[in-house]
């Protein structure tokens, strides 16, 4: 004789959740295992805490000054520059120290087209420890 149970023919009233907990215990390492790789690191260099002890005795290193008047005149040292001089006062500068300082200034009505005239032939000279001059706001 064959027993039945009427446990064996109910319905399913609780669900199972050990498989779901599993999968989910998987994808957990998986993502812990992958996010490192996936952070882009950003690497820099940072100052030191001191700066080196500055020399009394060497001498001031030259800063040359740039300024771009309102009409799109372009003084350097004092000196008006005209147009199509820039470029080779900029070179002479260069030859004169290989690694120049300048600041640039601009007028408070200057183009904007002036100002991106000098910085350009700056970065084509390849000179790079240009400082822009401002004014605190009143």
């Amino acid at each position: 004789m064959k027993k039945t149970s009427r446990r064996g023919h109910s319905t399913l009233n609780e669900l199972n959740i050990t498989p779901l907990l599993d999968l989910v215990f998987v994808l957990l390492v998986i993502f812990i295992i992958t996010t490192p790789q996936m952070v882009n690191t950003l690497e820099m260099a940072l100052p030191a805490a001191k700066p080196p002890p500055a020399n009394p005795n060497a001498p001031k290193p030259r800063v040359n000054h740039i300024v771009i008047g309102e009409k799109g005149d372009v003084f350097l040292n004092d000196t008006v520059v005209p147009d199509g001089q820039l470029m080779n006062r900029l070179r002479s500068l260069k030859a004169e120290d290989p690694d120049p300082k300048i600041v640039v200034k601009g007028a408070d009505n200057v183009e904007y087209q002036s100002m991106i005239k000098v910085l350009d032939a700056l970065q084509q000279l390849e000179i790079t420890k240009i400082g822009l001059a401002t004014q605190a706001g009143s």
